[in-house]
């Protein structure tokens, strides 16, 4: 990565987009993306303050500039709210004052060219908006793709999204002059997208997300009477949460008292087959627990009192669960995929996504603290997190921001 030799004077104006954080404001459990957005946003604000002016699209069509007190006053209420560590501020109370300046206030306008910096892929399918924005601001395009898995694997997509995605992926292609994705699969992708649409010297910059070092991390683990493991996200088809439940009845079936599994986050879509299970298997009722709207403070003491993370997914944008996980010294096994494996480098267990009986094992053996187990939690003193300070600060500086 090159780094900027651009003295702060010189930095351009960032026109940086937080239309996912207004929409998302009422939520007290926030999304991966979310997560991306708002640390983007704590990063500007804190190195970037007299350069960066907070813009959103409203749900009608505006795309405004925002009044920028109000904005610090929002991503701070947000910070507080998501990690749990004030209950009382008011995000969402703020998101609509937002909404309605959006409309009726005129924002800080860019003093000249600007860069226009959209980390989530909200109104991406609307590419006059972007059109317009750009030309507005005399803005360049600066923009994350976080994956293209709706297009390369629409199975496990809902049934319109593969439709929208190729859309956002054009708009990118289209209008993007600089490009970063969380993971080298996902940069080698747009690539190719790009080389296609005659856009070749358009970089892209494979930055992994960060790890919040919120005041969770100091938690105590969770007491438990018997050993136990953690699975974190959505409950969609390409999680893989059917192999995982699957094992589970069959070692209660073949008489066996298994260690339990809790299984946390949201259901998502095409899932009636693990519903079912999660719902009407009476073998799982005393073993699997399921928790949709957990605050980070219980995820986090969770992990660290697990045996280990399972994240059996097919395919994956980057792997976050895993980092965070890791990043608290709580070991995992995985499906070998390229992209955990970037994330977890060689410190981790990989298993192929469909070897149930080496699944088996490997629980089994983690659940007694057996030799894999160990021999893990031995290399996973030479692995290092990101902070999110830090993988902000190599985006914006490959992205000459």
């Amino acid at each position: 990565m090159t780094q900027s030799l651009r003295t702060g004077s010189s930095r351009p104006e960032i026109l940086f987009d937080i239309s996912r954080l207004l929409s998302r404001a009422d939520q007290a459990i926030p999304t991966g993306i979310d997560r991306v957005e708002l640390a983007y946003a704590h990063y500007l604000l804190a190195h970037r303050r007299d350069k960066v002016i907070f813009s959103a699209l409203h749900p009608i069509g505006r795309y405004a500039t925002l009044p920028f007190e109000l904005s610090e006053r929002f991503i701070e209420a947000l910070l507080l709210c998501w990690d749990a560590e004030n209950t009382d501020a008011s995000p969402a109370k703020l998101g609509r004052q937002l909404q309605n300046a959006l409309l009726f206030s005129r924002g800080p306008h860019p003093a000249g060219p600007c860069k226009h910096l959209l980390v989530s892929h909200h109104h991406l399918t609307r590419p006059r908006i972007i059109e317009k924005v750009l030309a507005k601001y005399r803005a360049s395009f600066v923009t994350m793709v976080h994956d293209l898995i709706p297009i390369d694997y629409p199975e496990y997509a809902r049934p319109r999204e593969p439709k929208r995605h190729e859309l956002r992926i054009q708009t990118v292609t289209r209008y993007a002059e600089s490009i970063v994705t969380p993971s080298e699969p996902v940069s080698e992708a747009m690539r190719q997208r790009l080389g296609a649409a005659g856009r070749g010297s358009i970089p892209v910059h494979t930055i992994p997300h960060g790890v919040h070092r919120h005041a969770a991390s100091d938690l105590p683990p969770a007491e438990a009477e018997e050993p136990y493991f953690v699975c974190i996200g959505t409950i969609e088809p390409r999680k893989n949460h059917l192999l995982l439940l699957n094992l589970w009845r069959q070692m209660v079936e073949e008489g066996k008292k298994p260690p339990r599994l809790i299984v946390i986050g949201k259901r998502g879509w095409e899932n009636e087959n693990i519903v079912d299970m999660l719902d009407r298997c009476p073998k799982l009722n005393s073993y699997v627990s399921e928790h949709n709207t957990l605050p980070d403070a219980e995820v986090v003491r969770l992990l660290k009192g697990s045996r280990a993370l399972l994240f059996p997914s097919f395919v994956e944008g980057f792997g976050l669960p895993l980092a965070e996980a890791l990043s608290l010294g709580v070991p995992a096994l995985c499906a070998d995929i390229p992209v955990l494996r970037e994330v977890g480098e060689d410190v981790v267990d990989y298993l192929d996504a469909l070897d149930g009986p080496g699944w088996k094992r490997a629980i089994q053996d983690f659940a007694a603290d057996g030799v894999m187990r160990q021999a893990q939690m031995a290399r996973l003193q030479r692995w290092s997190p990101v902070s999110w300070e830090k993988s902000v600060e190599m985006a914006v500086e490959s992205m000459d921001l």
